[in-house]
């Protein structure tokens, strides 16, 4: 299975804030979408990535002021991404082993056409599971 399939189920819908959003306007946009992360753009462009995680570590563990704090001044800037293409099994590799939690998904162009989390890719491997127990459960116990 390819990130295009998970994109294909939860849609393409990106949330972005500009690198100038406050602290607390990339918050409130996270909560009212409930998700753990934003990209934030220049321009279009993907120039970081401001998760719960930049909350913690670079907001509150250092008693900033979310309103007076840009994302730019706190946002992770080196970015891992994926491509449509890549196969579930190395966007979970990547993000194990970069401890990440959120992979935006861009093409050969540099357009970003969507994002996934680790959630995502949790919920197509439960449902595979599921998928395979019922099975198993049926070749060895008949149709119920």
């Amino acid at each position: 299975m390819r990130i295009s399939e998970i994109l294909t189920g939860k849609g393409t819908v990106v949330h972005a804030v500009p690198q100038a959003a406050s602290v607390l306007e990339a918050t409130q946009v996270m909560n009212d979408h409930a998700i753990g992360a934003v990209v934030v753009t220049e321009h279009d462009r993907l120039v970081g990535i401001f998760s719960e995680r930049d909350v913690l570590r670079r907001v509150v563990a250092e008693d900033l002021r979310p309103a007076e704090v840009t994302v730019s001044d706190v946002m992770t800037t080196e970015v891992t991404c994926c491509r449509p293409e890549t196969t579930l099994e190395e966007a979970r590799g990547v993000m194990k082993r970069r401890r990440i939690r959120h992979l935006p998904v861009i093409h050969s162009d540099g357009e970003i056409c969507g994002i996934v989390s680790i959630g995502d890719l949790n919920a197509v491997l439960s449902s595979d599971q599921e998928s395979t127990i019922h099975c198993l459960h049926e070749y060895l116990y008949g149709r119920v």
